[in-house]
C-alpha cells in the first residue's frame, strides 16, 4: 500500500537479512524512516551496525527482505530493473566508502561517466563534470588519472560524480573519512551549499560528529531500527 504523506521518501517495515553459515542474521528490523524534500538527516551509530546496508536500500541498490520503500510516491521496489536503473541515475547520487572509480580514466572522464548513462553529448557531460570538479578543488587535477591521485583526491571525485547531475536526494557513506581537516570544512560547506541552491536532500553516514551537526537531524541506527540521536 502506497504511505499518504509529503514525505520524498517514506520507508515502511524494512527487513534485510544476510545468511552467515546457514545461520539468518538480521541487520534491518522492521525499520521505519522518513525524509522530507530537501532534508539533510546524518546517520550516525557504532561500525558494522548496518548503517551502509541502510543506505543501499534507500537507493535502491539492494532489495529488502521484506518492506518498502516509496519515492515521491511510487513504489520503488516495484520498478522492472530497467526503471530501477534509470530512478538511481536521475533521481539519486551516492559516495561510498569505497570509491568505485575507474583508476585507468581520468577525473573528469569519471566525473561525466552519470551524464554519458543519461545520454547527454560528451561535450555538456564534460562542462558539467568540470564545473564540479572545481566546486570541489580539483580544478588542477581534472586531467589526471585516478590511479595518480591521492586518497583524498580520489573521495572528492567520487563526490564530484555523485553530484554532477543534481539528483533529488544524495546517499554519502563517510563522504570525508580520508580527507584532512581543511577539506574535510570545504566538502561540509559545499553539502551545505548545495542543499540550500538546489533543495537537495541529502543522507550522511558518518562517524564525523563536526559534519552530523551541519545536518537538519541527527539519527542513530540501532539494534536493526531508526531512533532519535541522544546526546
Amino acid at each position: 500500500m502506497n504511505p499518504v504523506s509529503d514525505n520524498l521518501i517514506e520507508v515502511k517495515a524494512l527487513y534485510k537479512s544476510y545468511s552467515n553459515n546457514g545461520t539468518s542474521i538480521p541487520i534491518l528490523t522492521d525499520l521505519d524512516f522518513s525524509l522530507k524534500p530537501g532534508e539533510t538527516v546524518a546517520v550516525v551509530g557504532a561500525s558494522g551496525i548496518g548503517k551502509s546496508t541502510f543506505l543501499h536500500m534507500l537507493g535502491a541498490l539492494d532489495r529488502p527482505d521484506k518492506g518498502g520503500l516509496w519515492f515521491e510516491g511510487e513504489d520503488v521496489f516495484a520498478f522492472d530493473n530497467m526503471r530501477l536503473a534509470r530512478f538511481r541515475n536521475e533521481s539519486v547520487g551516492f559516495v561510498f566508502q569505497f570509491h568505485h572509480l575507474l583508476p585507468e580514466f581520468s577525473a573528469i572522464e569519471n566525473t561525466m561517466m552519470p551524464a554519458l548513462i543519461r545520454r547527454m553529448s560528451k561535450a555538456n557531460a564534460r562542462l558539467v563534470a568540470k564545473d564540479i570538479l572545481t566546486r570541489v578543488g580539483l580544478e588542477q587535477r581534472m586531467l589526471h588519472k585516478v590511479s595518480k591521485l591521492s586518497g583524498g583526491e580520489q573521495q572528492r571525485v567520487a563526490l564530484a560524480r555523485a553530484l554532477a547531475l543534481k539528483p533529488a536526494i544524495l546517499l554519502a557513506d563517510e563522504p570525508t573519512g580520508n580527507l584532512d581537516k581543511e577539506r574535510s570544512d570545504q566538502i561540509h560547506r559545499l553539502l551545505v551549499e548545495l542543499n540550500v541552491e538546489l533543495g537537495m536532500t541529502l543522507v550522511v553516514v558518518t562517524h564525523n560528529m563536526e559534519l552530523a551537526r551541519c545536518m537538519s537531524r541527527i539519527v542513530t541506527l540501532k539494534d536493526g531500527q531508526i531512533v532519535n540521536y541522544e546526546l
